[in-house]
C-alpha cells in the first residue's frame, strides 16, 4: 500500500509540474519592462543599506603580472543619508583587522543607476526561452546575446556587449536571481597593453531578496584565462566578491 501512494503521489506531482509549464510565457514587452525597473531600484535601494563584502583581490602591476591576491572582508556604511559610504577594512586573509581606518566613497545617484541598466539591456538580445524552478519557485529563463550594432554609453555596457548566456528570473516578483555568462570576444583590461582574458571566459552572478519585496545582490563570481602582454605569461583568473550581512539603516 505504502508503495501505491508513493507512486501516485509522484504522478500528481509530475502533473502539477506538467501544468505549470505549459502554461503561457509572459509578454516579454511588459516582463522585460518590470525586470528592468526592479534592477534599476535595486541599485538605488542598497545605498540604504550596511553589509559587508568579501573579495579577493586581482594582483596587478605594470610588469604585467595579475594573479589572485588577498582576500578582503570590508564593513560597508551608508552615510550622509545616503549620498556617501564608508568602507572599512575589517578582516585580511580570515583574520581581524583592528583599528583600520575607514575611507568615504561618493555615491553615484539614481540616474547613473537607471543610465547603467538600461545601456546593459540595449546592449542585449534578449529572449524568453523557458519556464524552470529555481529555489522552489517559477522562474523563466531568459537567452541573451549581444546586439552587435550597439553603441555603449556607459563602461558596464561595453563589457555586457562581450558576453552571452542565460537568465533566470523570479516569476513572481520579476527579480533576477541568476545570471550565468560566457564571454564570446577576448577582453583586454589595462588599456589593452597590459593584457587580455580570452575568449570563454565566464561570469555568474546570484541575487536574493533581503527587504520584503526588495532584492539586492549577493555573489559575483569571474574565471577566466588569458595572457599577460608584456611577458607573454599566461593568466589564470578566478575574481569573487561576496556580498552578506545586509542590515537597513536608512
Amino acid at each position: 500500500m505504502t508503495l501505491v501512494v508513493r507512486l501516485l503521489t509522484a504522478a500528481l506531482l509530475m502533473q502539477t509540474a506538467t501544468g505549470r509549464n505549459n502554461r503561457p510565457l509572459p509578454d516579454p514587452e511588459p516582463f522585460f519592462e518590470a525586470v528592468r525597473a526592479n534592477l534599476a531600484r535595486s541599485q538605488e535601494e542598497q545605498n540604504r543599506f550596511a553589509y559587508k563584502e568579501r573579495r579577493t583581490e586581482l594582483d596587478l602591476n605594470p610588469f604585467g603580472r595579475l594573479g589572485t591576491g588577498e582576500t578582503r572582508v570590508i564593513a560597508v556604511t551608508p552615510v550622509e543619508g545616503g549620498k556617501a559610504v564608508t568602507r572599512q577594512l575589517i578582516e585580511r586573509d580570515g583574520k581581524p583587522v583592528a583599528d583600520s581606518p575607514p575611507s568615504r566613497r561618493e555615491v553615484r545617484r539614481t540616474e547613473r543607476g537607471k543610465t547603467v541598466v538600461d545601456d546593459v539591456a540595449n546592449m542585449l538580445d534578449v529572449k524568453i526561452d523557458r519556464r524552470d524552478s529555481l529555489n522552489s519557485r517559477d522562474a523563466i529563463v531568459v537567452t541573451f546575446k549581444p546586439k552587435r550594432d550597439a553603441t555603449p554609453r556607459t563602461r558596464e555596457g561595453r563589457l555586457a556587449r562581450s558576453f552571452a548566456g542565460e537568465i533566470w528570473i523570479d516569476e513572481q516578483g520579476r527579480e533576477v536571481v541568476r545570471v550565468d555568462a560566457t564571454a564570446i570576444d577576448d577582453l583586454s583590461f589595462g588599456y589593452g597593453v597590459l593584457g587580455r582574458v580570452n575568449k570563454g571566459a565566464t561570469v555568474t552572478v546570484r541575487r536574493q531578496a533581503m527587504d520584503g519585496d526588495l532584492w539586492l545582490p549577493t555573489s559575483i563570481r569571474f574565471n577566466g584565462e588569458g595572457r599577460a602582454l608584456l611577458y607573454l605569461r599566461k593568466l589564470t583568473i578566478n575574481f569573487s566578491i561576496d556580498w552578506f550581512d545586509y542590515r537597513k539603516v536608512l
